[in-house]
């Protein structure tokens, strides 16, 4: 294994619209930048990473511009998703178990046993709202 090799955990890819991939190093930063357009234009691009969870998700995520997969690889979640109000509740708590988020979904998890989880998403405009 080559001793400087790029972590999910720490580096999102981009997946670029022309399919080329693009590293992008994670810092206390990197949203402001991709909200504010210092990284570019996100449209119809997506986001790839993984993610270690030790903790109910505090809030509600959305992304209006596209859907987003939730894939687990190790520990035990419920993905819950609010469209419109209605609620829809996804146990993972098997490797690979995954749930597709529909365009504009708010959606939030609760943490049964410490995760380790992969996601795909379309990053563009993802909003936040406190969890209550």
């Amino acid at each position: 294994m080559h001793p400087n090799a790029p972590n999910l955990a720490s580096t999102y890819l981009r997946l670029r619209t022309d399919a080329s991939i693009e590293p992008l190093p994670v810092d206390a930063d990197f949203w402001r930048r991709i909200g504010s357009g210092d990284l570019g234009d996100f449209h119809n691009e997506y986001l790839v990473t993984m993610h270690r969870i030790d903790v109910d998700f505090p809030i509600w995520e959305m992304h209006p511009m596209g859907e987003e997969i939730i894939c687990l690889l190790a520990g035990k979640m419920t993905i819950t998703l609010d469209m419109d109000g209605e609620q829809s509740r996804h146990l993972l708590d098997e490797p690979g178990a995954f749930v597709r988020v529909p365009k504009g979904a708010w959606h939030t998890a609760t943490v049964h046993a410490p995760v380790r989880a992969f996601f795909i998403t379309a990053g563009e405009g993802t909003q936040h709202k406190e969890r209550n």
